[in-house]
């Protein structure tokens, strides 16, 4: 392997390259330690979030019923915290550094500023997760006041934001490093570009929380005698909603890098993909509030452009990139000659290869699932009716469980080849990972989507109030959509499993560079 050197400026030591010989990318190597170790954070934090899942749904189930209702809050408030928080932006991490460096051939700098950065994430989240196991934060992911947490627990958060918002602006500062060195060509690729626009969302969802967590973390110290809840709750949720958002660019800009990866698609239209992205940044912070919507203190006008305008000129970027990647994948494989039929081109797609069928299934539950329960609770008259039951719950599992992590999990496998230089691990379980994991969140959102239609409330521990002092009457299809979801829950938790599985077992696998694209032939 031939090694290249260049000075770091921002660290005083020099950065050296590995050359991939089967993408040529220039790897940096001070950037493939970061990307590893947040990775394998991530996939930790992903670990602990799907058995903590798997206990809260047995929970949910009626007739299994598991946790007592302690430690249910206890670990719901751990799932929560796991799975939104640790696991998205661990991973986050390790995607703008593998965008900023790797895609474009630049150094990293602030090398030590990077690791400072992984160290307060790292220390943040073991915090958070032994104060909620103490059981001194059973307060929820969203942790309202007048609910109280141990300090700890607003500590942990804070330097867990404080390091991701280092993240972000190193990021931005690698970028502009390698504009100004010429490390790129024209225009950045569009993947790095849905990324850029993600850091710039997340600077603001980060710098929101903080502001929320801040006076908080006061407030239980004893410095200042109260917490205003209603100020909490805009600052926290109506603001930090938009971290939903950091989601949803990071997974399309890893979509587009998929469909390239796996049948050489390009946008038809890059430059209206472009404008989509955009479309993110300008209108998807104010149009995430629809959490607040039933919150008398937010004005009523706030509301009316909230669910009017901001919201849907946000959709219409999706629906820009709804049509812009099956067309991108439809043009590049009639271009290779599949054009028999209407979806012959469909029909000889690489079903085959994971990171493909994760696309695809990560499309698809987001688009058909997520994204429209999503636009349908962001409406103000049926808020009214769906606000806190499971049809959130459903929502958000289908575009964070459904669509990104199954866009993260396929894009592992074009990682472990390249940045680990290790085969993968279990080939035959690689291929139908992403099936059971899609199909058990597909199961999952669907049902808790239609038990919260029948009135399922959310973030409780008996949902079918078995032991209320006055009987309530639920609709018996709630209780088989309860069925349904714990269902679900199995084949998701299976799905991921098989997932850890796969990325602890190719780190023992031996050392090799990759020597395909395709990750079950590299």
């Amino acid at each position: 392997m031939a090694a290249v050197a260049t000075p770091n400026v921002f660290s005083g030591s020099r950065n050296e390259y590995r050359v991939c010989p089967v993408t040529t990318l220039k790897v940096d190597a001070a950037a493939e330690r970061l990307i590893i170790w947040n990775a394998v954070t991530a996939i930790v934090a992903l670990t602990l979030g799907g058995t903590y899942a798997l206990l809260i749904g047995l929970t949910r189930w009626p007739d299994v019923h598991l946790l007592s209702a302690p430690w249910f809050y206890r670990l719901l408030t751990a799932h929560g915290m796991n799975m939104l928080v640790f696991w998205m932006v661990f991973f986050e991490a390790a995607g703008l550094y593998f965008g900023a460096c790797i895609l474009l051939n630049a150094r990293l700098v602030g090398v030590k500023l990077a690791w400072v950065a992984y160290a307060l994430m790292l220390v943040g989240a073991v915090m958070v997760n032994y104060i909620i196991l103490a059981g001194e934060a059973d307060v929820m992911f969203s942790a309202y006041p007048p609910l109280e947490a141990s300090p700890l627990f607003y500590i942990g958060y804070i330097l867990f934001a404080v390091g991701a918002i280092l993240v972000c602006c190193i990021f931005i500062a690698t970028i502009l490093v390698a504009k100004k060195e010429g490390r790129y060509q024209g225009s950045m690729p569009l993947a790095v570009y849905g990324l850029l626009t993600a850091a710039i969302i997340a600077l603001f969802t980060l710098t929101s929380g903080a502001i929320a967590l801040i006076p908080t973390l006061l407030w239980r110290l004893g410095i200042i005698p109260a917490m205003d809840p209603g100020f909490y709750r805009v600052t926290f949720w109506g603001f930090g909603h938009s971290a939903q958002q950091v989601n949803l660019s990071a997974m399309i800009a890893i979509w587009y890098a998929i469909a390239t990866l796996t049948v050489g698609a390009k946008p038809v239209n890059e430059k209206l993909s472009r404008f989509a992205f955009v479309f993110y940044i300008l209108f998807i912070n104010l149009g995430s509030m629809h959490h607040l919507l039933t919150d008398p203190g937010l004005a009523s006008v706030t509301k009316f452009f909230n669910t009017s305008y901001a919201m849907y000129l946000a959709v219409l970027g999706s629906l820009i990139h709804a049509y812009s990647i099956p067309a991108a994948i439809e043009t590049a494989m009639r271009a290779k000659g599949y054009n028999k039929g209407l979806f012959g081109w469909l029909l000889n797609a690489p079903w085959k290869e994971p990171g493909f069928v994760s696309l695809i299934l990560s499309m698809a539950i987001f688009g058909f699932i997520g994204g429209p329960t999503g636009v349908v609770l962001g409406a103000g008259q049926l808020n009214l009716l769906a606000h806190n039951t499971w049809r959130i719950t459903g929502h958000f599992h289908a575009t964070v469980v459904g669509g990104t992590t199954l866009a993260f999990m396929g894009f592992t496998y074009y990682v472990i080849p390249l940045v680990f230089r290790r085969p993968l691990f279990a080939k035959r379980m690689v291929i139908w990972q992403p099936w059971i994991y899609g199909i058990g969140v597909a199961t999952m959102s669907i049902a808790m989507t239609l038990a919260g239609t029948f009135g399922a409330p959310r973030r409780h521990w008996d949902v079918t109030f078995t032991n209320a002092i006055i009987p309530v009457q639920l609709p018996s299809l709630m209780n088989l959509m309860l069925t349904f979801a714990g269902i679900g829950t199995l084949l998701a938790v299976t799905g991921g499993i098989m997932y850890v599985v796969i990325c602890v077992g190719s780190l023992f696998m031996p050392k090799r560079e990759a020597r395909a694209i395709n990750p079950l032939e590299a």
